[in-house]
């Protein structure tokens, strides 16, 4: 699995990360599982063309409190439907606004990485 990790934040920072993606409604439907909606704008022409059947499509996020890390799986999902040619790791556009997307919203939280 391709993967963006970012260690060596604390519990604490960890809980407030927590506390902000659950309040912008992007918790999973499993602890420490989070869901980053992609632009519609960066969606690529098949899943564009996808998204009432698959969408909308997602980056998986999950909070690894054991070791202290973010790791943001760079695989564009359908929250749809699990199986379609439409899922397909990030191109350079879409995994560079997931990054950005990423760093963006730590450094909003005030939190040193």
């Amino acid at each position: 699995m391709r993967s963006y990790l970012i260690e060596d934040l604390t519990g604490e920072n960890l809980k407030r990360i927590e506390a902000r993606l659950t309040e912008l409604g992007l918790r999973g439907p499993l602890d420490g599982i989070y869901f980053l909606p992609l632009p519609e704008d960066l969606l690529s022409p098949e899943q564009a063309e996808h998204t009432q059947e698959c969408g909308p499509h997602i980056l998986a996020l999950e909070v690894l409190p054991d070791f202290g890390a973010l790791k943001l799986e760079l695989l564009v999902r359908g929250r749809g439907r699990l199986r379609c040619s439409c899922v397909t790791y990030a191109d350079e556009a879409q995994r560079a606004w997931a990054m950005d997307h990423l760093d963006t919203f730590i450094r909003e939280l005030d939190i040193a990485v």
